[in-house]
């Protein structure tokens, strides 16, 4: 049976992940991963090009670079988690996710295609998290200037995507 990985406690984390945190209220973090890609595949296969590609407000990301932003964010914090997770204490910086859109090219992507890559990258996440164990989980390192605990990291990519399905509802598809 597998070991649930339940919420991280307010010593695991602060700064700027902890309101994304606080919107992941999954019991379990796998369940909630899988719970989420679900509904976000399934709602971005329903979707038009027009309204994948649609700005709500100029200089805004479209959905296609929003999810590509998605993406970026879950690798670079699961190797963050990795790192922790082997008790690397060495500090990682921080990333300018505004820096990655463009260079992303994700406006001239298929959907099909960046929703493979999304499968891909959720796939390997869940793996990632589920093999580690209690100690592993609690392991902290810094990133991004902010301590936090491998748990923490997990409940960050998950209230993450939380957060920005939040703003497609609202603004691009209200």
């Amino acid at each position: 049976m597998a070991t649930l990985i339940g919420y991280p406690t307010t010593e695991e984390y602060s700064g700027y992940v902890a309101p994304y945190i606080q919107l992941a209220q999954a019991e379990d973090l796998i369940e909630g991963l899988t719970a989420s890609y679900s509904y976000i595949a399934g709602l971005m296969q329903g979707l038009s090009e027009e309204q994948l590609l649609h700005r709500y407000a100029e200089g805004k990301w479209s959905i296609k670079e929003l999810l590509v932003h998605m993406l970026d964010a879950e690798r670079i914090f699961s190797y963050r988690a990795l790192r922790f997770a082997r008790q690397d204490k060495s500090a990682l910086p921080g990333f300018d996710e505004n820096a990655y859109v463009a260079p992303s090219r994700a406006d001239n992507r298929d959907i099909n295609s960046i929703l493979a890559e999304y499968t891909a990258v959720r796939t390997a996440t869940i793996e990632l998290f589920k093999s580690f164990d209690e100690e592993a989980l609690s392991q902290k390192g810094t990133g991004s200037g902010l301590e936090l605990s491998v748990r923490a990291i997990g409940y960050t990519i998950l209230g993450h995507e939380i957060h920005h399905l939040k703003v497609i509802r609202e603004r691009y598809l209200d």
